[in-house]
């Protein structure tokens, strides 16, 4: 009982006495712990919801066919639903469709619309069933009936008995919503109707997008879909849920594990400031504590009572975190969606669900770095002596086990090692291992670097020529680099990694900004309300328009998806005017290209994005075959083109060569120039009036630019908040650490004044020494995240999201925050003096006698 009334003695004490450190410890665990756990809640319910919202559209299917192009011809259903080990076979075709109502109001105003047969659907996927009304059962097969999700009909606005109306291409069609469905998942926009009707409206004729397959009992899953593969050819895809499962979560994968490291970046931040606040604490009460030691109490015993105070603050950080992470996870889902404006997971309205592992373990991970910040000051402080700790003067020789050159250089060596190292499932896990190494290395290196900077100036100067207080300044800095390393630490993480991703961020903007420049020549640019649509424009469509007086010239593009390998995103095939001869008017190549004359006459020459080099092996030269002609046809990449539109990867490929090898002859965008007399605002009046132009978008070139822009900023959206956090952590890091180390020098203080120096001078010499070390801190935190910021831009992201980027400096900003983070440190130092300089002199001086 006694032990235990002492121990919480001593934790009212410290709390009672310092409750603003303390705070800022606090602070700076709940804010690690809040951004990890909103990720991670807002990841996760992404994935679990298109998890779902994918197995209830397979429904009990054991396989699924797919063509390695959008649609194939339906006339292979006929021979699936024949054979003797099929039980049921499903047809279905699915499309997506623009919301012409939604399109100024939601960033993706799409719905996906599932033609099925309503007998064949009901064995295989029952949930996707539509239910008419009691008086028009036969409203399934009705030609102009649509059945909608709940999800769909609350994000519509609409009820059962209403019409919708819908766009494909330059098509508008009204459709009347017949019932909701069977069992649809919850958050899941989709609609539904007859397969002939969609097959129809939607110009399918013919066409399907798959069909499920539910395989007779006893029959041999593995053997029959080898067999199935061998007879259907490679022109096909034999899939399960679990595939289509699998795929989703590739193609958000690389951005969400960067989401998540980029949240551990406050946490990291965190765990150097509760480290700094830790030692200073134990300095602080060195002589309290060796006085504890004096009266029996053992070193076990204190160091677990330290051990037990980081512990309670991280605790109290770490519930906290957990409560605000919850409530900021539902304000980016309700303002930025399921994948913080990135666009993985279109179409989905997750509810937010507490996982009590997950749960458990971000607040054990809170609780367990504040605890390992605190671990080294714990057991220096346990282990100390207590006789010369009672005694003033030895708080500058705490935590001298830092002070090791090998293993700062063996951190360094190892940062730079990892930086040469591939991928791991094309996931840059020893590139961010680089970036802790490097930070790790050089927090260890600072006592070096401290005592060997300031040393030199105070070399440099004659302490004759120059102030009293700068000397008195320099030469404390100089011979307690120790004390002076470990504010100096929060400093250069913080403001290190705030560098960094200012850095990267800015360069990848910059250059986004640069190749839209360079792949937005025209004047105007025409397209459906839904990109990649299937139905696009008609060749007359596109006579109309190419014959406007106010054109001069005009570009036509098909976009369309096709799968190169079935656990990969569909790679985006982009048929487009491409002059052989200088295809870089047209395409921002990096590289080398081939001359015409180098392209055998059998091969038809392709342009590929940065992607397709990693994730397909494609290089150029290479000879290639595509799934869009039948024979197969022989293609040869003749350059590589860097697209920031399209991470899974792009290719592009000649319009006349498309054209002839498909027969598609529509197209998805048109690319204008106006005439040099002409007005754009006449331009747009002239499109405008088509009789096909009401569901299209026409847009100038800025307007395509900021849209741009502005989705690359909602994307990164989270990055800036986490870059202010860790601004923020780092800044109530400098606080803490002035304010605290200015209380603990109170003696230093009584003495200085003792010998002559007046409150004034005391204030002064604080303040420089506050903006000297921090203005040191901010000079290695510069040279520390522009490395950083280096691997960021030119490892990470490569292996990422596969695509290279210039670099670009924004000077103006780093100087400005330069300046807060100074300016924020002397006026803490400056208001924290002034306490620890206006006690008594003779009272403060006594106390060490």
């Amino acid at each position: 009982m006694m032990r235990e009334s002492l121990t919480r003695w001593l934790l009212q004490g410290e709390w009672h006495s310092h409750r603003l450190q303390s705070l800022v410890a606090i602070l700076a665990i709940m804010f690690g712990v809040a951004l990890g756990f909103t990720i991670h809640l807002i990841n996760s319910a992404a994935v679990n919801e298109f998890s779902a919202a994918t197995r209830s559209l397979a429904g009990t299917s054991d396989l699924t066919v797919r063509a390695l192009r959008t649609t194939f011809d339906e006339a292979l259903y006929p021979k699936l639903a024949q054979h003797e080990a099929i039980e049921h076979a499903s047809p279905l075709l699915e499309v997506t469709v623009g919301i012409p109502a939604k399109a100024k109001t939601t960033h993706n105003p799409a719905l996906k619309i599932l033609g099925l047969d309503t007998f064949r659907a009901t064995n295989i996927t029952p949930d996707l069933t539509g239910v008419p009304a009691q008086d028009k059962p036969f409203d399934t097969l009705a030609d102009d009936a649509i059945f909608l999700s709940p999800a769909a009909m609350q994000w519509l606005e609409i009820k059962q008995g209403e019409t919708i109306t819908v766009s494909a291409g330059t098509q508008q069609i009204t459709l009347r919503v017949a019932g909701g469905l069977t069992r649809a998942h919850p958050g899941q926009r989709i609609a539904v109707m007859d397969i002939g009707a969609a097959q129809w409206h939607f110009e399918q004729i013919g066409q399907l997008s798959r069909i499920d397959l539910k395989l007779r009992p006893g029959v041999n899953h593995a053997a029959f879909r080898e067999s199935l593969a061998q007879t259907l050819g490679p022109t096909y895809l034999l899939t399960e849920s679990q595939d289509d499962d699998d795929r989703a979560h590739n193609m958000s994968r690389a951005y969400r594990v960067n989401l998540d490291i980029l949240a551990l970046v406050a946490l990291f931040t965190g765990a150097f400031l509760i480290f700094s606040n830790q030692v200073l604490s134990t300095i602080r009460r060195r002589p309290q504590l060796a006085l504890l030691r004096v009266l029996g109490m053992t070193r076990q015993q204190l160091f677990r009572q330290l051990l037990l105070e980081s512990g309670l603050f991280g605790m109290v950080g770490s519930l906290l975190g957990l409560i605000l992470g919850y409530l900021l996870a539902d304000l980016a889902l309700q303002h930025l969606g399921t994948d913080l404006g990135a666009g993985f997971f279109p179409g989905l309205e997750p509810q937010l669900r507490l996982n009590p592992a997950a749960t458990i373990l971000y607040f054990l991970l809170g609780t367990g770095i504040t605890v390992l910040g605190s671990l080294l000051p714990a057991w220096e402080a346990a282990h100390a002596h207590p006789a010369p700790a009672l005694k003033s003067g030895s708080e500058y020789n705490t935590l001298t086990a830092l002070r090791a050159p090998r293993l700062a250089a063996t951190c360094l060596l190892l940062g730079i090692i990892f930086v040469g190292l591939p991928p791991i499932y094309e996931l840059p896990v020893f590139g961010y291992l680089a970036i802790v190494f490097l930070l790790i290395g050089s927090i260890i290196a600072l006592p070096y670097l401290c005592g060997s900077s300031f040393s030199t100036l105070l070399r440099t100067f004659n302490p004759n020529k120059i102030s009293v207080l700068y000397t008195l300044t320099i030469t404390r800095l100089s011979n307690a680099s120790g004390l002076a390393a470990i504010a100096l630490g929060g400093i250069v993480v913080s403001f290190s990694l705030m560098v960094a991703m200012a850095i990267m961020v800015t360069s990848f903007r910059v250059s986004v900004d640069d190749w839209l420049a360079q792949v937005l020549p025209a004047d105007l640019y025409l397209h459906p309300t839904i990109h990649q649509d299937m139905r696009g424009l008609t060749t007359d469509e596109q006579q109309l328009i190419a014959t406007l007086s106010e054109i001069a010239r005009v570009d036509f593009i098909r976009s369309t998806p096709i799968t190169l390998d079935p656990t990969k995103p569909n790679v985006t095939l982009l048929a487009r005017p491409i002059d052989r001869n200088d295809p870089g008017s047209v395409l921002p190549l990096i590289g080398n290209t081939l001359s015409p004359h180098a392209i055998p006459s059998d091969a038809i020459p392709i342009w590929v994005s940065e992607a397709m080099v990693d994730l397909y092996g494609f290089e150029t030269g290479k000879k290639i075959t595509l799934p869009i002609a039948d024979p197969a046809q022989l293609f040869m990449v003749a350059g590589i083109w860097r697209d920031y539109g399209r991470i899974f990867g792009a290719i592009q490929i000649p319009l006349s060569d498309y054209r002839r090898l498909t027969g598609d002859h529509r197209i998805s965008d048109a690319a204008l120039w106006i005439k040099q007399d002409t007005a754009v605002d006449t331009a747009i009046t002239s499109l405008r009036a088509l009789p096909f132009a009401n569901p299209m978008e026409i847009m100038e070139t800025s307007r395509v630019h900021a849209v741009a822009l502005k989705q690359f900023d909602r994307s990164f959206a989270i990055t800036y908040l986490l870059e202010l956090v860790a601004i923020g952590v780092g800044l109530m890091g400098v606080a803490a650490s002035f304010s605290a180390q200015t209380f603990t020098r109170s003696k230093e203080f009584g003495i200085l004044r003792h010998i002559g120096l007046s409150k004034r001078q005391v204030h002064r010499m604080l303040v420089l020494e506050g903006s000297l070390l921090t203005g040191f801190g901010i000079m290695l935190g510069i040279i520390l995240g522009t490395a950083i910021s280096l691997i960021l831009i030119f490892i990470i992201n490569p292996q990422s999201f596969h695509w290279t980027m210039q670099l670009y400096i924004p000077w103006i900003w780093l100087v400005i925050m330069a300046l807060i983070t100074l300016g924020a440190a002397a006026a803490t130092v400056f208001f924290s003096s002034r306490r620890a300089a206006s006690g008594s002199v003779i009272r403060t001086v006594r106390e060490d006698w």
